[in-house]
């Protein structure tokens, strides 16, 4: 084997060696991006921001929730104007990310949206709503929502 067939070799070798490096920050990078949109729309849902609420979800979206049937992008975002409209019942969101696996243009994050709902009156209810959130990256880098799956949380 010539010098510069070995030179070549090493070359590719190292050049190898960096793709799984790659991949991780890929991933890395994905995911913060991710917990980045989610903690954001949080904190647009419990201001009140009603101009952005819908920027999470891609218009493609399709959703279901237990017990109502398939729902889409434009009845979500409907609802979600709906309710910050109102002055009662407040509803504000907490949230835990369990996991976030990403796979290319693609990730799946299992998570709890904690629901506080505070009626007229004071009292205060709140719920644990499990679900799995599928997101797609956009043609400009951002992630959305694309299909989802929310249940709430049974009472043992």
């Amino acid at each position: 084997m010539t010098i510069s067939a070995r030179i070549l070799a090493a070359a590719m070798l190292a050049a190898l060696a960096l793709l799984p490096a790659q991949a991780l920050r890929a991933e890395t990078a994905a995911e913060t991006a991710i917990r980045a949109a989610l903690e954001e729309w949080r904190q647009d849902f419990n201001a009140r921001k009603a101009d952005r609420i819908c920027d999470l979800f891609a218009p493609e979206l399709l959703y279901d929730f237990q017990g109502l049937p398939e729902q889409n992008y434009a009845l979500l975002c409907a609802r979600l104007h709906k309710a910050l409209a109102g002055e009662t019942p407040n509803i504000t969101y907490g949230l835990r990310i369990k996991e976030i696996l990403v796979s290319g243009d693609l990730a799946v994050v299992r998570l709890t949206w904690i629901s506080t709902v505070t009626a007229a009156d004071g009292t205060r209810e709140t719920t644990d709503e499990q679900g799995i959130d599928i997101f797609a990256r956009q043609p400009d880098g951002t992630w959305k929502i694309i299909r989802y799956i929310a249940y709430p949380e049974r009472p043992e």
